[in-house]
């Protein structure tokens, strides 16, 4: 019997659908976007990056910030993630517009991404 509080999956278990969408905050409570997509890696499944769409107006000026998923913390409180970054760390990281592809098959793009926040999860 599934857990209706839970999507069905369980206490630590979410559908990956179900994550889209979901508020992303700074550990000061300030709302920095919600979770876009997520990345996962081909071969082990793992959820490897969360797409965390940013800033813009109805879908003008979005962009999209890959976050290395060991970043995010659930927070039952707030409904939603916390991340240990701030509005102006966020806009000095990585990321790409709305309609871009990025190089994801590219070791060195994923290494860039940790590299800026290695610190938040070390």
């Amino acid at each position: 019997m599934g857990d209706e509080a839970t999507g069905g999956v369980g206490v630590d278990n979410i559908e990956a659908s179900r994550v889209s969408g979901t508020e992303v905050y700074n550990t000061d409570g300030h709302h920095l976007g919600h979770i876009h997509d997520l990345v996962l890696g081909k071969r082990d499944g793992r959820v490897k990056y969360a797409i965390m769409s940013f800033g813009g107006f109805l879908g003008i000026g979005e962009e999209f910030h890959p976050l290395p998923w060991q970043v995010l913390k659930y927070d039952e409180r707030q409904g939603g993630y916390v991340v240990g970054i701030t509005r102006d760390q966020l806009e000095g990281a990585p990321r790409y517009a709305a309609g871009a592809t990025p190089s994801w098959g590219d070791p060195d793009y994923g290494r860039s991404i940790d590299d800026y926040y290695r610190p938040a999860y070390i």
